[in-house]
């Protein structure tokens, strides 16, 4: 597995301190984000998920703890949007240009308005793909909010 990707890149260049965890990832995992903080060992509130979604029709990126699911009525409010709905898998992985189950905040081809959960700003770090499927990156949720030029709202249900 190769411990280089944009992701990564990304967060060299942005200047941003982390770490990379591999595991061995499983395609077939009901909850991908829940089997990625188990193989690592690491409770599921700090083992962040990325999703795409679409805000009234524009694309936006969503990282939220792996145990927790968005609120699509909180995702629009935190980006003053009407309605939001999650993204086709086909069109996430052509928007970022990673596939799915590897899906990054960091170094997407197109970088998207991003909103991390609030609740994860509480952790002094936290894991987020890495660009590859079993390759996770851990972090200072600050650290990633600015590197992103995200915002931080309440987005789970």
């Amino acid at each position: 597995m190769a411990k280089t990707t944009r992701a990564t890149q990304f967060l060299d260049k942005a200047g941003v301190a982390y770490t990379t965890a591999t595991y061995d990832y499983d395609p077939n995992a009901e909850r991908i984000g829940l089997q990625a903080a188990e193989a690592i060992g690491e409770h599921p509130s700090r083992v962040l998920k990325t999703l795409m979604a679409e805000l009234d029709g524009k694309p936006v990126c969503v990282v939220v703890p792996s145990d927790k699911e968005v609120s699509m009525k909180k995702l629009a409010s935190a980006f003053g949007g009407k309605s939001a709905a999650m993204m086709k898998p086909a069109n996430a992985e052509k928007l970022t240009g990673f596939v799915v189950g590897g899906i990054s905040p960091f170094g997407q081809k197109k970088q998207v308005p991003t909103a991390i959960e609030i609740s994860a700003m509480d952790e002094p770090l936290v894991y987020m793909n890495g660009g590859q499927r079993g390759l996770q990156v851990r972090v200072s949720p600050q650290d990633a909010l600015k590197a992103l030029g995200a915002i931080a709202a309440p987005l789970t249900a």
